[in-house]
């Protein structure tokens, strides 16, 4: 029988909130873990790039060690507090967020930092954190709660081996995004050579344009002219959980979907099949500060994602467009005339869908599309597949950790 403990938090960990200080001390100076990089990882990235102005005292009594575990401790709803991220290495110089709390281990041989980072982010945990949040104007957990609550371990060599299977299927999931990552800077590559820079063109004939020079047979032209389709998405009816998630602008981040932030449809409505998200989308947040003009090329073909009201869908015929179409909306000189065509006032800009079917983009001859087409659809076809993997991959990790972590499933059920 496995011999499991029971222990508080707070015999385990000390706490200590962390750094405040103002937004003149950002952008140089030493590392700095954001609330967003707790919020977003199990474990801390080797790698911190966010920096802050920190004094020597700062960098002592903020530290981040091995075994640490940074804790989001306030926030503006409860679903972002108590999101946990574990150090598995010191962080030579580094502080942390004022908007999170550190625990440091008091005892290294109870707990295992690698298996910790699971266990935090379990649902049993997560709920606890949950039930102990007040909520006024935003909600916050005491330290007097989050050391009182319970944890139930195994020993030390257990720990070890459900670490290790955990870490097995993390370890692939950042393998696919690598691959994914280098694969997409490939095609970014190819896009900038063939119908940027004009590469394979140079030697042929150019001709004057109203966005400059381009090769001859090529044109300026409107992306109502360009796409098959530009549409909005669907008004939404909300409900607690569905097959249909809801991709809104907050899901949107531009390169990457955050599906922690999807919300849900009612099956009961019927939603067009225009509203719905399809290989090859390419989706333009449409509203209000800080999201707005983000462009996200789809490429996933699961058929039950509702694109939401506030997001431009825009259509092509052949995929290869729709990928240029999202590196051209992309690029920096793009962003600009994005924001040229914004209305509204503070706090509610719009980009209206005339002035997105507006926005003209240089086009190149249609054999040139079908030229670079077998690459771009290899490139983005093996992205999909790794997406698509990697989405197991995270279903089985959350499937059985819950299970791992109470000791209901055994390592050796695994059969690994």
């Amino acid at each position: 029988m496995e011999e499991r403990k029971e222990y508080r938090i707070g015999e385990l960990y000390n706490v200590q909130n962390g750094l405040s200080k103002g937004g003149e001390f950002f952008g140089t100076g030493y590392p700095f873990v954001s609330f967003k990089t707790v919020f977003n990882n199990y474990f801390l990235p080797v790698s911190i790039l966010d920096l802050a102005e920190t004094s020597e005292v700062d960098r002592i009594k903020y530290s981040v060690k091995r075994g640490d575990i940074l804790i989001t401790r306030t926030s503006e709803t409860a679903e972002e507090l108590g999101m946990s991220c574990v150090a598995l290495s010191d962080m030579p110089n580094a502080t942390y967020n004022g908007f999170c709390k550190r625990l440091r281990p008091c005892h290294n041989d109870i707990v295992l930092p690698e298996y910790i980072g699971y266990l935090f982010r379990s649902k049993a945990i997560r709920s606890i954190f949950n039930s102990l949040s007040s909520m006024t104007t935003r909600a916050s957990l005491r330290n007097d709660d989050l050391l009182g609550i319970k944890l139930s371990l195994p020993t030390i060599n257990e720990q070890k081996k459900v670490a290790s299977i955990l870490r097995t299927i993390d370890t692939k999931i950042e393998l696919n995004r690598r691959i994914n990552d280098n694969l997409e800077q490939q095609a970014q590559t190819l896009f900038k050579s063939w119908l940027v820079d004009f590469d394979p063109f140079k030697n042929g004939k150019f001709v004057e344009s109203e966005m400059g020079m381009i090769p001859e047979g090529w044109k300026v032209i409107s992306l109502q002219e360009y796409c098959q389709e530009i549409t909005r998405g669907n008004i939404p009816t909300y409900v607690e959980k569905s097959n249909r998630p809801i991709l809104n602008q907050k899901v949107n981040k531009g390169v990457s979907l955050e599906k922690q932030y999807y919300k849900y449809n009612s099956e009961n409505v019927e939603v067009s099949i225009s509203k719905m998200a399809h290989y090859g989308d390419v989706l333009l947040n449409s509203l209000g500060q800080g999201t707005l003009g983000r462009v996200h090329l789809y490429k996933e073909k699961l058929g039950n994602v509702i694109i939401d009201q506030f997001i431009t869908i825009l259509r092509t015929n052949l995929f290869v467009k729709s990928a240029y179409l999202s590196y051209t909306l992309n690029r920096p000189e793009y962003q600009t005339i994005i924001e040229g065509n914004v209305t509204g006032s503070t706090g509610m800009w719009v980009l209206t869908i005339n002035n997105v079917r507006n926005i003209k983009i240089i086009v190149p001859k249609e054999s040139c599309f079908l030229e670079l087409a077998p690459i771009i659809n290899s490139i983005y076809q093996a992205i999909s597949n790794n997406t698509a993997e990697m989405e197991q991959l995270c279903t089985l990790r959350d499937c059985i950790l819950p299970h791992l972590m109470s000791g209901e499933l055994k390592i050796n059920d695994l059969n690994c």
